[in-house]
């Protein structure tokens, strides 16, 4: 059982994703930043692999990405770090980024590398679905790692039960047609998810982008499994020295 499915198995609502740039704000941090987050209470760890050209990404974490990358973070690097990450993290660990940077590394080294160092799941954004069903899904099933598929309130129903199926893990529920980091209308979301909820699809649903604060992860576990929170905890390291500090103050002003 992957922890993914063990996790919503064990906990269905109120599940919090937090994300955060690997390299960033220092090379050598991360694995302090991952221990800080299961230590404080966040459930799942969404790891941004840093990339010069991420679509789905706002101002704050495309910056966020460029600091991570001027302090020399790469796959390779991560992969490195991550070797002993299982000794003391046991929160499931998605890799999020982009295709062209995993390309380059070669696809089945990748998943065969993030599988052996203990990572759980992928989040590809610009993986389209047909390359998936048709060369990449087989490969990702192969080293045992779940996939979350996006979908968008304007997905169609029918797109929106594929990307489903298709998906393990989770689905990610968009809030809007935006980079994240920004502002929503929280009423037109909890109409998004309800028409989700009617549904009824096989995974559990978290919900990202504009997700910042306590206010918003509650609205947004109304309708949904969970919430993932990106740009306000990234904007909530900048200029640390104590990134403990940080994630516990930032995570207890969203979960107490």
């Amino acid at each position: 059982m992957s922890r993914l499915v063990k996790l919503f198995g064990q906990k269905k609502e109120n599940v919090l994703n937090v994300y955060c740039t690997a390299g960033y704000p220092e090379l050598n941090g991360t694995i302090k930043i991952m221990r800080s987050l299961e230590k404080y209470g966040a459930d799942i760890i969404e790891l941004g692999m840093p990339y010069s050209d991420p679509l789905a990404d706002g101002e704050v974490i495309q910056a966020s990405s460029s600091k991570a990358l001027s302090n020399g973070m790469t796959i390779h690097v991560l992969f490195d770090q991550l070797k002993e990450f299982r000794k003391n993290i046991h929160l499931p660990v998605i890799l999020m980024g982009y295709m062209n940077p995993v390309l380059q590394y070669g696809f089945e080294n990748f998943c065969r590398e993030a599988a052996a160092v203990g990572i759980d799941g992928l989040i590809l954004p610009d993986l389209p679905e047909y390359e998936f069903k048709t060369e990449y899904g087989a490969i990702i099933k192969k080293y045992g790692l779940d996939f979350i598929f996006l979908v968008t309130p304007e997905t169609s129903e029918e797109r929106t039960k594929q990307l489903d199926d298709l998906s393990t893990g989770f689905l990610y529920a968009v809030s809007s047609s935006a980079t994240t980091g920004k502002d929503k209308d929280f009423n037109a979301v909890e109409e998004y998810l309800q028409r989700l909820q009617s549904y009824q699809l096989k995974n559990p649903i978290l919900v990202g982008f504009g997700i910042k604060d306590k206010q918003t992860f509650e609205a947004a576990c109304k309708y949904a499994n969970g919430a993932i929170i990106g740009t306000a905890f990234i904007k909530a390291l900048e200029n640390t020295t104590d990134v403990e500090v940080v994630t516990k103050n930032f995570l207890d002003s969203i979960l107490k």
